[in-house]
């Protein structure tokens, strides 16, 4: 069986956030039936939505998994959880967010799940760092990564 590749942007601005992006990144390599390909720098960025909360800290990771979607999002969240994240209001701080951005060039509608995540289109720090790990990546409709996230690189984003 055929490997496939899902890229997830990681977040955290909470509780040692530096630390908590990096302790995902190595809990990623340890996901069942899955190994850890290649991850971003660490990037700084200011939140989304309200402004009354401390700065995050982001990355993008690039896994490789036989995993299906709904299973590896089910592992993303148990990883979430074991790292104390709360989800007390819509874009508030928490201490790790996991998201599943891509699935190879799959495009998923479930209940649970949307991918290609549908926000990541105007997040800076989202597209700067995977347009880092994967610069020749295209969205399943054909949109250039590297074109989308130059918008974004003078932005507000601060490579750690």
């Amino acid at each position: 069986m055929m490997a496939h590749h899902a890229y997830i942007g990681l977040g955290s601005n909470i509780e040692h956030p530096q630390h908590q992006v990096l302790q995902a990144l190595k809990a990623l390599q340890h996901l069942p039936l899955t190994t850890h390909v290649q991850a971003s720098r660490l990037y700084a960025s200011r939140p989304i939505g309200p402004q009354d909360q401390p700065d995050f800290i982001n990355a993008v990771a690039l896994i490789e998994t036989h995993l299906s979607p709904l299973a590896l999002l089910d592992q993303l969240q148990a990883l979430e959880q074991r790292q104390r994240r709360v989800r007390q209001r819509r874009w508030g701080p928490r201490t790790l967010d996991l998201d599943l951005l891509l699935y190879d060039d799959n495009v998923i509608v479930h209940p649970r799940l949307l991918v290609p995540h549908p926000e990541m289109h105007r997040r800076g720090f989202v597209l700067v760092p995977l347009a880092e790990i994967a610069p020749t990546l295209y969205l399943p409709d054909g949109t250039s990564i590297a074109h989308l996230a130059k918008k974004y690189r003078d932005v507000g984003l601060k490579p750690l």
